[in-house]
C-alpha cells in the first residue's frame, strides 16, 4: 500500500487545507467504508483534519486509441485530454480548454459548459474496475449516478474539432476571477442562475475573513489571501440561507467539501 503526504493548500485550486496522508491507488478497487477519492483538486474544499482520502496512481494516467473509441485513464488531466482531441481532430470536448480537472472528476460530475457536456461523447465508464455503459449512469446537469471510483472512460471518436467553439468558451471564461478559486460554488437551479441569485441578495463581492464570493462573478468562491476552511463553510452556509429566505430556492453545492 503506497501512501503520500499532500499539502492541500497547494494541491487544491482554492489553496485551502492542511497536509494530509493519502493512499495512492495503483489498481482498480472499490472504496472501503469511510474512504473518499479525489482528483486534481479543482472543486474541493478540504478540512485540515480530513482523513481517509485516496488518489489515483500513475497507472491511470494514460490515453489509448481503440479504433472507433478512445480510452482515457481516470488520472489524465483535462489539459492533456483537450490537447489529444485537438491534435487528432476530434469533436466533443472543446469545452475542456481552460477547464481544470482530471478525467475521473469531469466524468463523475458530467462537466461541461452551456449545452456541451461530457455525456455527449461518453460511451462507457470503468467504475471500481467494472465497465458500465454511459446510458445506465443517469447523466444530467452536473450529475451522474456513479457511486464509486472512476478509473477510466471510453469516448466516441467524432471527426471535426471546432476551433470556433474554443473561442466561445474562452470568451465566457474571460469573466472568471483570477484569484485562487474552486470554480462554481453552487449548481445552477432549474431555470435560473446561482450567480444571479447570489448577486440579488447582496453577496457579490461579500467576504468572510479571507474567503469571498468574487466581485467578477458572484458564484465563484475565491481565496482572497489566507482563507480558512471554516470561513469558507460559513460563507457557503450564509449564501444558501439568504437565497432560501429570499427566493425559496435551496442552492446545491458544486464544490465538494471533505471534512
Amino acid at each position: 500500500m503506497l501512501k503520500k503526504i499532500i499539502d492541500f493548500s497547494k494541491h487544491t485550486s482554492l489553496r485551502i487545507g492542511g497536509s494530509c496522508e493519502v493512499e495512492v491507488l495503483s489498481e482498480a478497487r472499490g472504496l472501503e467504508e469511510g474512504e473518499r477519492i479525489i482528483g486534481a483538486g479543482n472543486n474541493l474544499l478540504v478540512s485540515p483534519n480530513a482523513k481517509n482520502i485516496c488518489i489515483l496512481g500513475k497507472e491511470f494516467d494514460y490515453i489509448l486509441d481503440l479504433g472507433e473509441l478512445v480510452e482515457i485513464g481516470g488520472a489524465v488531466s483535462s489539459g492533456r485530454i483537450y490537447s489529444y482531441f485537438k491534435r487528432n481532430n476530434l469533436f466533443g470536448l472543446e469545452f475542456l480548454r481552460g477547464l481544470p480537472g482530471s478525467l475521473g472528476g469531469l466524468v463523475k460530475m458530467n462537466a461541461g459548459m452551456k449545452s456541451y457536456e461530457m455525456k455527449q461523447t461518453l460511451r462507457s465508464v470503468c467504475v471500481d474496475g467494472e465497465w458500465i455503459e454511459a446510458q445506465n449512469l443517469n447523466l444530467s446537469y452536473r450529475h451522474s449516478e456513479i457511486d464509486g471510483v472512476v478509473y477510466g472512460a471510453r469516448f466516441e471518436k467524432r471527426g471535426g474539432f471546432r476551433d470556433e467553439l474554443v473561442s466561445v468558451f474562452e470568451e465566457m471564461r474571460s469573466t472568471h476571477p483570477h484569484l485562487p478559486s474552486c470554480g462554481s460554488c453552487f449548481k445552477n437551479p432549474s431555470g435560473d442562475y446561482a450567480g444571479r441569485l447570489l448577486e440579488s441578495v447582496g453577496l457579490k463581492g461579500f467576504r468572510v475573513g479571507g474567503v469571498g464570493l468574487s466581485e467578477k462573478h458572484a458564484n465563484f468562491l475565491v481565496n482572497l489571501g489566507g482563507g480558512k476552511f471554516e470561513e469558507a463553510k460559513e460563507l457557503i452556509a450564509l449564501a444558501q440561507s439568504r437565497v432560501k429566505e429570499s427566493f425559496g430556492i435551496t442552492l446545491e453545492c458544486e464544490v465538494v467539501i471533505l471534512e
